[in-house]
């Protein structure tokens, strides 16, 4: 390659870098597309490209320059953790690790390879791995940024408890970044350090008046520890100094009215969404909030009114508006509007639990397609050695000794635990989740024959994988509200540790399957008894709560499974 044509690539690479800089994405591209057309096999060039792409948020781009770069300089260690950082971005971690573990022998000397490697493992939900890669990483370099920030979130999600001592090793390293901090309040508050983990979820409130993850903590921290007036709403007053500083984010109002409904304050979330919808009266958004939470609190004739003002015909408007038909006692409207939903998202679960309490509302026998089919709900027995049973109930029980209700969950007069169960290192979780995988499998197997159209059995030859996994400990006259889980394919119930309910009302603490939520009146389809060391199995489109009990304590553990790589 001759000097002038060398020295043209590199003017328009520093155009193009220069224009990203500046915010010009589209001239950035255009300049290296320039370049790359001149120099089609420059492995360095693309890298190049593949960085701006990467920054500029086109992940397809940045994934396409990444792999052609790899792929002309395969020894070129940069080059591959690249591509694999792309993938791992693109939501394909397995793909990624397809890249990284190769390069074992190359690059296991460069702390980057590790922490990207590790990153990818722990999106592809194997934390141990996650954990020994960073470790391998902070080995070669005790400073490592991204290493010690891995390390400190895994530690966290398995529930380690040095996990707030290596927030503060991160911090070392890193003291100004405020996702650290909020890590290690969270961790802090998971150890019982409540004080010091409200006073750093206090500061990042009041510093980063814009950061919804910072106000969603500290609400919930506050609601769990706070004594206060049960409906004042004061554990989420801090949105409204967060609103104060910024009245035209609509986010604030959204993140704030969801709070206070998470709480079954729905009068309080309507205030503020109005409030919102005063400064904001263009937002659809908010105005679809104040339509939901009117409908929700009762108040039908001002949620028609919110409704009728949506220009919007978007999924989630209809899906709020059927849930509200449904409140109206108009379930063919309903069925209409979770049709509406469904044609746009075929698998929306939320769209068929409502359009379920359509059809059984109208009687229509498509109901019984979608829910009534022989196998599709049942509780069968876990097969686990009485003394990993016995252990894993007694860690659960001391879980739940550190634990408290998330904000917007369905949990009533009890505790849940934090994170995802299963994620967590102890051996006692991990008998449970094997012999729970055993049960899952079975149900699998023994499903309905594959049916195209049905949200589940379309789905019944493909491999499963338990996704989100959590207990739930009730104490005396503890429930859950009906609800439902609309990112599983099938939702669960186990039940380890149960009240004697001989003395108690009928089915008391039972699980009522397919009931309906919050203002709809209409008797569940199916109500299973609680028996301990049985899993109950269903369509996650099924509406789902529990009567409450008299006396004792109830221990379950629940979770989510999904078709593996969705």
């Amino acid at each position: 390659m001759d000097m002038a044509l060398m020295a043209r690539i590199g003017a328009l690479r520093e155009a193009a870098l220069a224009a990203e800089k500046a915010g010009r994405a589209g001239e950035a591209v255009a300049r290296f597309d320039e370049a790359l057309a001149l120099a089609p096999h420059d492995s360095r060039l693309l890298n190049s490209a593949g960085g701006s792409a990467l920054r500029l948020g086109d992940l397809a781009r940045a994934e396409r320059l990444y792999e052609k770069a790899h792929r002309l300089a395969p020894k070129v260690s940069e080059y591959a953790i690249n591509l694999a950082v792309a993938l791992d971005h693109r939501e394909r971690p397995g793909a990624a690790l397809a890249v990284l573990r190769p390069l074992e022998a190359l690059a296991g000397g460069e702390p980057r390879y590790w922490s990207a490697r590790a990153s990818c493992e722990r999106a592809a939900g194997d934390l141990a791995a996650a954990g020994a890669s960073y470790e391998r990483g902070l080995a070669l370099d005790p400073r490592h940024a991204r290493s010690l920030q891995g390390r400190a979130r895994v530690a966290l999600e398995r529930g380690e408890r040095d996990a707030p001592a290596r927030y503060a090793r991160a911090l070392e390293v890193t003291p100004g970044d405020a996702p650290l901090w909020l890590g290690r309040a969270i961790a802090l508050e998971a150890a019982g350090e409540i004080a010091e983990a409200r006073q750093i979820g206090e500061q990042l409130s009041a510093q980063i008046p814009g950061w919804l993850d910072a106000h969603r903590f500290l609400a919930e921290l506050r609601l769990n520890t706070e004594v206060a007036d049960a409906g004042a709403g004061t554990f989420a007053d801090h949105f409204a100094a967060a609103c104060t500083k910024l009245p035209d984010n609509a986010e604030l109002v959204l993140a704030w009215s969801s709070a206070l409904a998470g709480a079954d304050r729905f009068a309080e979330a309507l205030k503020v969404a109005e409030a919102g919808m005063a400064r904001l009266p263009d937002n659809p958004a908010v105005a679809l909030a104040a339509a939901t939470y009117a409908s929700a609190e009762g108040q039908l004739d001002l949620a028609d009114r919110h409704f009728a003002r949506l220009s919007e015909t978007g999924v989630e408007r209809s899906i709020e508006e059927a849930r509200h038909r449904l409140r109206r006692g108009d379930p063919q409207g309903a069925e209409a509007l979770a049709a509406r939903a469904l044609a746009a998202e075929p698998r929306h679960v939320l769209g068929w639990g409502l359009r379920s309490i359509a059809w059984r509302m109208l009687g229509d026998e498509r109901e019984h397609w979608l829910h009534g089919q022989e196998g599709l709900v049942r509780q069968l027995p876990l097969e686990m050695a009485d003394r990993d049973w016995q252990a894993g109930i007694a860690f659960l029980h001391s879980l739940h000794n550190e634990s408290f209700v998330p904000v917007g969950q369905s949990v009533r007069g009890g505790s849940q635990t934090r994170g995802s169960l299963f994620n967590r290192g102890e051996p006692e979780l991990a008998e449970l989740a094997k012999a729970i995988r055993a049960v899952v499998e079975r149900y699998r197997r023994e499903l309905p024959p594959r049916d195209v159209h049905h949200p589940l059995l379309s789905r019944r030859d493909e491999a499963l994988t338990i996704t989100g996994s959590w207990s739930v400990r009730l104490g005396p006259g503890g429930n859950h509200t009906v609800h439902i889980h609309p990112k599983g394919l099938l939702s669960s119930a186990l039940y380890l540790d149960l009240p004697d309910l001989a003395g108690d009302a009928p089915n008391a603490g039972a699980l009522e399957i397919g009931g309906a939520p919050r203002g709809i009146e209409l008797p569940p389809r199916r109500v299973v008894p609680a028996r301990e060391r049985h899993l109950t199995l269903f369509p996650s489109t099924l509406f789902h709560g529990t009567r409450p009990f008299a006396q004792g304590r109830r221990l379950t553990v629940a979770f989510d499974v999904s078709v593996r790589g969705d």
